[in-house]
């Protein structure tokens, strides 16, 4: 345990790191030093420091570890207290607006988004050390390139923590974790803390929204809009309108919204929101099959791209003209049935809804509609665009706009599930069959693909191959639940009910 003298020296190196780093301005070098020494009960700064090389290990760990030893937090509290600490030196909410408008004014809206991205890393809202351990690889398929991520760094809470957060009253406040009453908000073993959580206020179809980057980067610069008021997720031509909106304020970023229905909505269907950032996701990049033009807006273009799913892009310079033509496609989807490829867009609820993503090349809008449609019935219990139960074992979780697009974001338990896997083909572990057919085992979900891997490869590989094996059943699997998805199937069909939604749905013209 370092002694207080220590403890001293590595606040003032705290302080020195948010002058370097946060942008903390001399003018409250002595408010947040003096917020320190009295968190702390300490009288006096130290006066000088020693140098440090590692920000995480060197100054926050100690400074975290000194508080749990003298009982300032307890063990399972470490990060609750180390948000805590950061949020002290980190500039005050107002400070980082002014300072992000100041940019933007000066040298550039991408200047700024690239300032206060920076500044949540720094500050730990974003942590890159644990985000770094995701295991990532891509895959060629047959539509275009497939990104993989195994997700590690998803904070997950031990037992000990999971019982605590049990006990926990429920006060309703922030109503959830995309709120802007998060800003500031100590958080506890059922709320992660959020006082290094710093938004930027925008306008977006006339309404309040606001900007932040996500704590858990599944892409690049992933950042989140979210509504000021805390309402159900809505896809309606008032969103479309809000996303281009949104694109003409940063158009070097990409911007979508889930579907506002459970199974092809996202995991928070409770708060509107959007999702983008600078990632080109493998959807972009893919051409198209056929295009089409509308009667009305002939400078329009309206495509089936060459994809997985089913998505309809709408692409033109006039964002008048992009957005009408997209609000149609929205609108006709909405009532389409077409019963020969199990499309019933309404029973007793809705079931069609559009994944929407826009983004600027230009002076080009381009929005693309993924179709959706989230109707079950008894051979599909999970939903009949769901992936089929024999992919639960990679991905039973919803479908959502990232994965839509061809960036896979998998449990992080497969790390551990695919390496014993790979034991089986190298003979290291026998196939039990009782053992597997035990549904407490972690890898009774796992058992049906084992036994056949292990009939087509055999069980004395060695780890390359069997590494390879492995990563390839994954890479199918990835492409199959993308093509789960599709509402209209890569098969003839499939394309041909597609068609007849353009044409005969939408009245557009092949061109």
């Amino acid at each position: 345990m370092i002694d207080q003298n220590t403890l001293k020296s590595k606040l003032k190196q705290l302080v020195d790191y948010a002058k370097d780093n946060l942008s903390l301005r001399p003018e409250d070098e002595a408010f947040v030093t003096n917020t320190l020494l009295d968190m702390f009960s300490l009288g006096a700064p130290a006066q000088e420091c020693e140098p440090y090389s590692d920000f995480q290990s060197e100054i926050i760990d100690p400074i975290v570890d000194y508080a749990v030893q003298n009982g300032m937090a307890k063990e399972e509290e470490k990060l609750l207290f180390e948000t805590k600490l950061l949020g002290v030196v980190t500039p005050s909410p107002s400070s980082v607006v002014d300072k992000f408008d100041a940019i933007a004014s000066n040298k550039g809206v991408q200047s700024a988004t690239d300032w206060l991205f920076n500044l949540s890393i720094a500050n730990n809202y974003i942590r890159m050390a644990d985000i770094c351990k995701n295991i990532k690889w891509q895959h060629l398929g047959k539509f275009g390139n497939i990104e993989i991520t195994i997700n590690l760094s998803k904070p997950e809470k031990d037992p000990k923590q999971i019982a605590l957060a049990k006990l926990m009253p429920k006060t309703g406040y922030p109503a959830c974790l995309l709120c802007p009453d998060n800003v500031g908000y100590a958080g506890n073993l059922n709320h992660p803390a959020r006082q290094t959580l710093r938004i930027i206020p925008i306008k977006l179809g006339g309404e309040n929204w606001s900007i932040q980057y996500s704590p858990y980067q599944y892409y690049h610069e992933h950042i989140i809009a979210l509504s000021n008021e805390h309402r159900p997720m809505a896809v309606n031509s008032e969103t479309l309108y809000r996303l281009m909106d949104f694109v003409d304020l940063f158009p070097h970023y990409f911007i979508g919204s889930n579907a506002a229905l459970p199974i092809v909505g996202g995991s928070i269907l409770t708060h509107d929101h959007y999702q983008g950032g600078s990632k080109v996701l493998p959807m972009f990049a893919v051409g198209t099959r056929k295009n089409y033009v509308s009667e009305k807006y002939k400078d329009v273009s309206v495509s089936i791209a060459n994809w997985y799913n089913s998505v309809v892009r709408v692409s033109g310079k006039s964002k008048f003209q992009v957005h009408e033509v997209a609000s149609d496609v929205l609108n006709c989807w909405a009532t389409w049935t077409d019963e020969s490829v199990n499309v019933i867009c309404k029973t007793s609820e809705q079931h069609n809804a559009v994944t929407p993503i826009a983004r600027k090349e230009g002076e080009t809008y381009i929005i693309d509609m993924i179709l959706r449609n989230n109707r079950t019935d008894e051979a599909h219990p999970y939903g009949i665009f769901h992936p089929e139960e024999r992919l639960h074992n990679i991905k039973k979780e919803g479908i959502g706009i990232i994965e839509v697009m061809g960036l896979f974001i998998l449990p992080g338990r497969l790390k551990t599930e695919l390496e014993v896997i790979k034991d089986y083909l190298t003979g290291n572990k026998n196939i039990d069959f009782k053992e597997l057919s035990d549904s407490e085992n972690p890898m009774f979900k796992h058992a049906q693909t084992i036994i056949q891997l292990v009939n087509d490869h055999g069980s004395n590989r060695d780890r390359v191959y069997a590494d390879r094996v492995v990563t390839n059943y994954v890479n199918d699997a990835c492409e199959q639940i993308l093509e789960c998805t599709a509402v209209f199937k890569n098969d003839e069909k499939g394309q041909e009910a597609f068609i007849k939604f353009i044409e005969q749905g939408l009245g557009y013209k092949e061109i």
